[in-house]
């Protein structure tokens, strides 16, 4: 299990950063900002005991929240 979180906060984290770099649409900044927080979240080493009171199954809720609200970000307003 903290094989599969290391390699999805690898994958959040530079994909986060590719996306501050390059910023190809409107909603960048905030799905940037997104995919760096799912990365936090994912990262066995920072949560391994527990440090906050975070449990596991918070975390995962929080990450498909995060990862749900994307259309909402994406959707453009003009």
């Amino acid at each position: 299990m903290a094989l599969v979180g290391w390699i999805i906060g690898f994958i959040c984290l530079f994909a986060g950063l590719a996306l501050r770099q390059d910023m190809p649409v409107d909603g960048s900044a905030a799905l940037s900002n997104m995919l760096i927080v799912f990365a936090i979240l994912a990262c066995p080493m920072i949560w391994r005991d527990l440090p906050l009171g975070v449990s596991r199954g918070q975390r995962i809720v929080a990450g498909l929240a995060i990862v749900f609200a994307l259309p909402i970000i994406l959707i453009p307003t003009h």
